[in-house]
């Protein structure tokens, strides 16, 4: 194996989460190695199917990166401006608005853009590179092992390495064991999603199906067993349709109903249930226009750091746990872990403590409010189409439903909306788990707020976290039928 130039800092993954680490640290004055298996015009392609995601991004997190890196995005690599999601129920008749305007991206060109910006902060960029671990001595994270584009053996060596390869990293998996970084995800806590990209022409225009101006989301166990559906539109008479489903959940519904669906049929059933397109073709853009992968739905980890090693995006479970929705998260972590790097390399400690503001960052940022959406999230997997019919018709209003989504809390008692939910012990039963449900994501939230200042009181605040979650999914078993 033959070992090539030192860095401060390594980047392994050139997708969203790190082309944007490798930007900021080498902002920071830090020397950067970025790495991907991708050849450069595929840059963060996830499989060899392309880009699989919705491609759906708040606003909000636009600008964050817009406002610290300079840089200024818009059409093509933004592909379609739209006005929020829209979840609807199983029957279709009642509507949840949340998350605000936003954007559908193009996902080729949206990467390509952010790997130009790391390659004028004169990052040393290597495509066609297989990572096969990291190189761990002392319990320290040391660099990384692999095999560049003729198959040769190489490793790398650096101060730092940032894993931003997403949900099924070798870099995680391989660390040591130890208290802070979880290296496996439970299979519960992952969604098998798939989507396509058609062109199309529209046949009518129902609103409950396909909207030019919302990202829909269809909430129906018999479509999508613990998951959702959806239609996000996209510029130029393109649309992005796709589902994602809990394993647990599917073969849940498929005994119930004597089916033997995987996630392949449950999408072409999904395209063929929605009535108002025709003549949909699949876009071939890019070699982009259908794929399938996986998505964790659980809080992200509850440290992002060990001994020389800072995590990002999808490595660390960041996807909203309610929606799956992980581009912001993955743009937001990019950033602040691109910085806490180059922070940490003029500082000289690699340690855990001298990479913690990184922890402390996200989570005012962005993960503070997460482990309290998993808990929604669980009990969202609990309810069946009939309840979920019910449940969204009476048990919240409009803005309550919009606040969970983001993480607020709303005010729910059983004695406000007892009149109106009494139609049966079940969903009383519901809408009291629903309390519970709230009581439990304040808490969560409450915990996070108090989220530890350093390593040595790291311990006991995992412990709660993972007891709350567990009680949840024992409180809460999934239930899609």
């Amino acid at each position: 194996m033959s070992q090539a130039k030192d860095y401060d800092v390594i980047v392994a993954g050139s997708g969203l989460a790190g082309t944007l680490a490798a930007t900021m640290a080498a902002r920071g004055g830090a020397s950067v190695l970025l790495l991907d298996r991708n050849d450069e015009i595929n840059t963060g392609r996830k499989t060899v199917w392309g880009w699989t995601c919705g491609d759906a991004v708040a606003a909000s997190h636009m600008e964050f990166i817009e406002k610290n890196t300079g840089a200024k995005f818009g059409y093509p690599e933004v592909d379609l401006p739209v006005d929020g999601v829209m979840a609807l129920s199983p029957d279709l008749k009642s509507k949840y608005p949340f998350d605000g305007k936003g954007y559908s991206l193009n996902r080729p060109l949206f990467e390509r853009k952010l790997l130009k910006l790391a390659q004028a902060e004169k990052v040393d960029y290597i495509p066609r590179f297989e990572i096969d671990g990291p190189i761990v001595e002392e319990n320290f994270v040391k660099g990384i092992t692999g095999r560049d584009s003729d198959g040769k053996k190489v490793e790398y060596r650096s101060k730092i390495v940032v894993d931003s390869l997403g949900v099924s990293t070798v870099i995680r998996r391989k660390l040591p064991e130890n208290p802070f970084v979880d290296r496996m995800v439970d299979i519960d806590d992952i969604e098998s999603t798939g989507r396509y990209i058609f062109n199309f022409e529209l046949k009518d225009e129902n609103l409950d199906y396909y909207d030019e101006k919302y990202a829909l989301i269809h909430l129906n166990n018999e479509l999508a067993p613990g998951g959702y559906g959806w239609v996000f539109p996209k510029a130029n008479h393109k649309v992005n349709i796709g589902l994602g489903v809990q394993k647990r959940a599917l073969d849940m519904r498929n005994k119930k109903m004597g089916r033997n669906d995987n996630l392949q049929t449950l999408i072409d059933n999904y395209v063929k249930w929605l009535p108002n397109f025709k003549k949909l073709d699949i876009d071939e853009a890019d070699n982009n226009g259908k794929g399938i992968w996986s998505v964790p739905v659980r809080r992200q980890m509850e440290s992002l750091v060990f001994n020389g090693y800072m995590g990002a995006g999808d490595s660390m479970t960041m996807p909203n746990p309610i929606s799956a929705g992980g581009i912001g998260p993955a743009l937001i972590s990019g950033v602040l872990v691109g910085k806490n790097a180059a922070a940490a390399v003029e500082k000289g400690d690699f340690s855990i403590g001298g990479l913690w503001n990184y922890n402390l960052d996200f989570n005012k940022a962005y993960g503070s409010k997460m482990a309290g959406m998993e808990v929604f999230r669980i009990y969202l997997q609990s309810l069946n189409n009939d309840l979920l019919n019910y449940g969204m018709k009476n048990f919240l209003t409009n803005k309550e439903a919009s606040d969970l989504t983001v993480g607020l809390i709303p005010e729910l008692s059983l004695a406000d909306k007892a009149k109106m939910i009494i139609k049966g012990m079940k969903n009383m039963t519901a809408f009291s788990n629903l309390v519970y449900t709230v009581k439990k994501m304040k808490e969560l939230n409450q915990l996070y707020e108090r989220y530890p200042k350093g390593p040595k009181d790291f311990e006991p605040f995992k412990k709660k976290v993972v007891e709350e979650i567990h009680n949840a999914k024992k409180r809460f078993p999934t239930s899609p039928m």
